[in-house]
């Protein structure tokens, strides 16, 4: 019998248009809480007054690293996590840990606790969903430049290539979901 008292985190690494947020929401459609790393920035965004768009959140996401240390939003993350913990929680869902910054501060704060896994999909897959996503859509200029920025700027390679575990998102959202409860009966993720 799985302890339930053993903590897991797990957190949905990738690119852009991948399905971090996809696989995150399936998992809290399970009754499972979640942070989202994205949400500070928007949250931050709302705060300043400005406007939820694909330059102000790029700009804002990296001066706020920049002036808060790159481990700004895994620190806000950290405090959320332990107080859903605080609250009882023993299964938390990460949706979009972006840098090897943040993961080295979620690590840190949870050892033993943090389970990474990737989703990751063909480049023209992903920047065709961003295309047809109906909030905040980005064009295929737009989603390479946001690609380039994620790797270039924010580290977003580093916990790619050290997740534990990956989710090929290439078909359907049922194959995405199957893949999913895998990865989580393997880990004894489901209580």
């Amino acid at each position: 019998m799985i302890n339930t008292r053993k903590i897991k985190i797990v957190a949905f690494v990738g690119l852009a248009g991948a399905g971090k947020s996809s696989a995150a929401n399936y998992i809290t459609e399970k009754g499972y809480p979640k942070v989202y790393f994205g949400g500070v920035i928007l949250d931050a965004l709302t705060q300043a007054g400005l406007d939820h768009t694909q330059e102000n959140e790029k700009m804002f996401r990296e001066e706020l690293r920049a002036k808060e240390g790159k481990d700004f939003v895994a620190q806000r993350i950290i405090t959320q996590i332990r107080d859903l913990i605080a609250s009882g929680q023993h299964r938390i869902v990460a949706d979009g840990l972006y840098s090897w910054t943040e993961y080295k501060a979620l690590k840190s704060a949870f050892p033993g606790e943090l389970i990474l896994i990737a989703i990751v999909a063909p480049r023209r897959l992903r920047h065709r969903r961003l295309l047809n996503r109906p909030v905040r859509p980005l064009s295929q200029f737009e989603a390479d430049q946001r690609d380039w920025a994620e790797i270039e700027n924010l580290e977003k390679g580093g916990p790619i290539a050290i997740a534990d575990h990956y989710i090929i998102n290439d078909g359907d959202i049922e194959q995405l979901h199957q893949q999913i409860d895998t990865v989580l009966d393997e880990i004894e993720f489901i209580v």
